[in-house]
């Protein structure tokens, strides 16, 4: 039981840094963040189950992640509050071709990462952009005028 109670922790853990990360750097992993996220899970292991090397306590730890997945997926799915808490809200970081500064500055964007994705939406110009929003998945969404 004791390993249940470990990776829940872990589990509730892991959802509060992944979102004070941030949504864009979810979306756009450098190597720096895959190690992190590598050396973060086996890190996250000794905890849960500590010297237990038994195939039952991985199998525990990895039965408490995967319910406890399902589970807030299914509290998102019924409830706005906890969706908007674990999953955050879209952004908007450009409004009638006006960088919004504070959502920038709160997000850790820059105007150039702006411009960089609104090239890849065949936007030269911020003038061109009506809306650009932080979608919560990280991926940045254009809007032309």
């Amino acid at each position: 039981m004791d390993i249940v109670f470990r990776a829940a922790f872990a589990y509730v853990f892991i959802v509060f840094v992944m979102r004070v990360m941030g949504r864009r750097e979810l979306s756009s992993l450098s190597p720096a963040d895959l190690i992190l996220l590598v050396v973060l899970g086996d890190l996250i292991q000794n905890g849960v189950t500590q010297s237990d090397m038994s195939m039952t306590g991985v199998t525990i730890a990895i039965s408490t992640f995967v319910l406890l997945t399902i589970a807030f997926s299914y509290v998102s799915y019924k409830s706005t509050r906890v969706r908007k808490v674990i999953e955050g809200e879209p952004l908007i970081v450009v409004q009638d071709g006006r960088p919004i500064e504070r959502t920038l500055r709160s997000e850790r964007l820059t105007l150039e990462d702006v411009m960089a994705e609104a090239r890849g939406a065949e936007i030269e110009h911020v003038d061109e952009i009506k809306w650009a929003v932080l979608e919560a998945g990280g991926k940045i969404t254009f809007i032309k005028r």
